[in-house]
């Protein structure tokens, strides 16, 4: 008999975007070790991406049980689409450039939606689990956040039934960039603090993506924390022929405040100083871009440079990764951020092409970067290093020996994390 493992997720196909991946494969590979995956999603939830291809994903086998949820979404488009629509995919404008409506929707969704505008689905999900638990003999639940009103909905049911509760954290909570720009109140900041830590003393197991992650949680509880950080999977061949030209991709979205003006600087330089660099050239963006990063592109003459392709499938973002000569990852350069592992590094790892990451100091990117040997990392302030570095792979892309060579890469795939967590289920 397999042991059932009840997964609480609000991203589901066919939401798109990063937050979808990780337990759409643990889901994919549970059943090798002998455990039968189910899981809970809201019925009619808004996703800011959509990437139907997903739905392919999903073994015909897997029991999904849906509930409605009550979002106010609605209620804050009529302020305005636009702002709400932007802000619901994480993108916030820098503080001075923010509009009245903007301050007002992001004061709004900061104190009156703790932790998050998923709260409402909180109760009636509780009361619906508590009586599908007993009914299937479910002896083990897990919560997957952000949102992280889906760690409430296990802090009820642990409360009601008592069942093995693995709380999975694919971001910290109060210490991710994005909070400091809530326009939290003192007592609105009590108050996620409050539930941070209700969460993490009453879960039997943390689950973390980060390394910095778990020494952070560890201040706050004794109880057991595990790192089991994104991964690759085996992705289906995909057919793709290598770029002519000497291209720098960043595939996910490009923030307000991953902004790296000293690559752009370098880039610029390159082209001023070196006209065969200048020809050769393509920097492409798959994915959203913020108008604070593309005005730096212009302020620097790199807007005729741009191929900017916006959001693809995840099958269309692993044939950019292939094809790419070089890619790009960039991190907002702050503390916070130190513990941010984005789920693409893994994939880029395995696309043997070389990556150029820029970040803040002594992060677990960089860690994992070096240690596994697939690129080069620099902080925001690294103008010779990356000018070197870029010039250096300019000129193996032009010898056509422009190549890395990864080791130890087969802890990070998809079925080896899923069983490092099936032994903790």
């Amino acid at each position: 008999m397999r042991k059932k493992a009840l997964i609480i997720t609000y991203y589901w196909p066919p939401a798109g975007g990063p937050g979808v991946q990780r337990w759409l494969k643990f889901v994919k590979y549970l059943p090798d070790f002998n455990m039968e995956p189910i899981v809970y999603i809201p019925e009619n939830p808004r996703y800011p991406l959509i990437d139907d291809s997903l739905n392919s994903e999903v073994s015909s086998a897997l029991t999904i049980i849906k509930q409605p949820i009550n979002e106010p979404y609605k209620l804050a488009d009529l302020f305005s689409k636009k702002t709400t629509k932007t802000i619901s995919k994480g993108v916030i404008s820098e503080k001075k450039t923010q509009s009245f409506i903007e301050k007002l929707l992001l004061y709004i969704r900061g104190n009156f939606f703790i932790p998050d505008a998923r709260k409402n689905w909180v109760k009636p999900s509780a009361a619906f689990l508590s009586e599908y638990i007993s009914k299937e003999n479910i002896e083990t639940i897990i919560t997957t956040g952000p949102p992280h009103s889906m760690h409430l909905i296990g802090l009820k049911l642990k409360e009601q039934l008592g069942v093995k509760w693995v709380a999975d954290f694919r971001d910290p909570w109060t210490t991710i960039g994005y909070h400091k720009q809530l326009k939290l109140t003192e007592s609105s900041k009590a108050k996620h603090k409050e539930l941070e830590k209700q969460v993490l003393i009453t879960a039997d197991q943390i689950i973390v993506t980060s390394f910095k992650t778990k020494k952070e949680f560890q201040q706050i509880t004794n109880q057991p924390i595990e790192v089991i950080t994104n991964g690759y999977d085996k992705e289906s061949i995909v057919d793709f022929e290598m770029d002519s030209k000497f291209t720098l991709a960043h595939i996910g979205s490009l923030l307000s405040k991953r902004n790296p003006e000293t690559l752009w600087r370098v880039l610029s330089d390159l082209i001023a100083e070196n006209d065969s660099f200048s020809k050769d050239f393509q920097l492409n963006f798959i994915g959203f871009v913020s108008d604070d990063v593309l005005h730096s592109i212009k302020e620097n003459h790199l807007s005729d440079y741009v191929n900017n392709i916006g959001y693809v499938s995840h099958k269309e973002a692993i044939k950019f990764q292939k094809k790419s000569q070089i890619l790009l990852l960039i991190e907002i350069d702050s503390e916070d951020t130190t513990c941010i592992i984005p789920g693409k590094l893994f994939e880029y790892m395995v696309s043997n092409r070389p990556i150029v990451a820029v970040g803040p100091k002594d992060s677990d990117v960089e860690k994992i970067i070096k240690e596994t040997n697939t690129g080069n990392y620099f902080n925001y302030t690294d103008y010779d290093l990356l000018k070197t570095t870029i010039l250096e792979h300019y000129k193996a892309y032009k010898n056509k020996s422009l190549q890395v060579h990864p080791i130890g890469l087969q802890k990070y795939s998809r079925k080896s994390l899923t069983e490092a967590l099936s032994k903790l289920l």
